[in-house]
């Protein structure tokens, strides 16, 4: 478990975060290019419901990464500051990216997706 308090926990939850992001407004232009969903059946199609689901995993990987970093940052002895900083710091950009990828991800319950 040595990677949890590896520099990178730090960037890591932007990170994932970004190419969820890009990942979902790719698929939302390739899937109205490709097979539109009927406009009348409103957000409950297959598109927001591929949408939605990648956007569930996300979340919960971002919020179990936030979850191991905590638990790690509780587990460092006192000597060892820097390693508890940078498990918290990744902790709570995790935490962010999650929040950040539910919000943006909202439109998808209640708006149709190629209008």
């Amino acid at each position: 478990m040595m990677w949890l308090y590896h520099p990178l926990q730090i960037p890591l939850g932007l990170i994932v975060w970004g190419v969820w992001f890009i990942a979902l407004y790719s698929g939302l232009s390739v899937g109205c290019a490709v097979a539109p969903p009927d406009a009348a059946a409103g957000p409950w199609n297959w598109l927001n419901a591929v949408l939605g689901g990648a956007s569930l995993a996300t979340v919960g990987l971002l919020l179990g990464l936030s979850t191991l970093c905590w638990r790690a940052s509780r587990r460092v002895g006192k000597n060892e500051r820097a390693k508890r900083f940078i498990a918290r710091v990744g902790a709570s950009v995790h935490l962010v990216a999650a929040l950040a990828t539910l919000f943006i991800a909202l439109p998808i319950v209640g708006l149709p997706p190629c209008v």
